[in-house]
C-alpha cells in the first residue's frame, strides 16, 4: 500500500512539473534571431525538479514540458530537440544530485547544463540550421542554464525552508540510500 502512495505522488509531481516547465518555457520568451528560437526560463523549473525530485521526474518533466511548450507556442520544429536536450539535462542533473551536498549540486548543475547546451548545439548545427546559427545561439543557451541553475537552486532552498517534508515527497526509497 505504501509503495502505491509513493508511486501516485511521483506521478502527480511529474505531471505538475510538466505543466510548470511548459509555463516557464512559454511565459518569458526572448527571441534569438540567429536560429529563430528563443531564450526562456524552462531551466529554472527543470533544475528545480532535478534537485528536489530526482532524475526520472526531471527527465520526463524537462523533456515533455519543454517539447509541449514548443508545440503550443508555435515552435514545433524545436520540439524533438527540446525533448532530448531538456530531458537529458534533467536526468543528468537529477542523477548526480542524488549524491547529496552542495558540491554535488554544483556538479549536477554543471553536467546538466553541458548536456542541454551541447544537445542544442549539435541538433541545430548538424540537423536543423548549420554551424553558424548554432554558434549564434550558444550565448543565449549558456545564459539560460546559468539563470536556471541559480534561480532553480534558490527556489529549492526556499521551498525546503517553507515546507521541509517536500524533500521526501516523490523520491523513491532506493534513491535516498545512494
Amino acid at each position: 500500500m505504501r509503495d502505491s502512495v509513493v508511486d501516485t505522488r511521483r506521478l502527480i509531481i511529474t505531471a505538475v512539473m510538466i505543466a510548470v516547465v511548459a509555463v516557464f518555457t512559454m511565459y518569458v520568451r526572448i527571441p534569438v534571431p540567429a536560429t529563430g528560437g528563443y531564450f526562456n526560463l524552462s531551466d529554472v523549473a527543470i533544475f528545480f525538479t532535478a534537485f528536489l525530485f530526482g532524475p526520472l521526474p526531471a527527465l520526463i518533466a524537462g523533456g515533455v514540458g519543454a517539447a509541449l511548450a514548443d508545440i503550443i507556442g508555435g515552435f514545433p520544429q524545436f520540439a524533438w530537440l527540446s525533448l532530448i536536450a531538456h530531458g537529458g539535462q534533467g536526468f543528468v542533473a537529477g542523477l548526480l544530485m542524488m549524491r547529496g551536498g552542495w558540491r554535488w549540486t554544483t556538479i549536477a548543475w554543471a553536467a546538466g547544463s553541458v548536456v542541454m547546451v551541447l544537445a542544442y548545439f549539435l541538433g541545430e548545427a548538424f540537423v536543423m540550421l548549420g554551424v553558424g546559427p548554432a554558434l549564434g545561439e550558444l550565448p543565449a543557451n549558456v545564459l539560460q542554464v546559468i539563470v536556471g541553475g541559480v534561480v532553480g537552486g534558490l527556489l529549492v532552498v526556499a521551498v525546503r525552508a517553507a515546507y521541509p517534508p517536500i524533500s521526501q515527497i516523490g523520491r523513491p526509497r532506493a534513491w535516498r540510500k545512494l
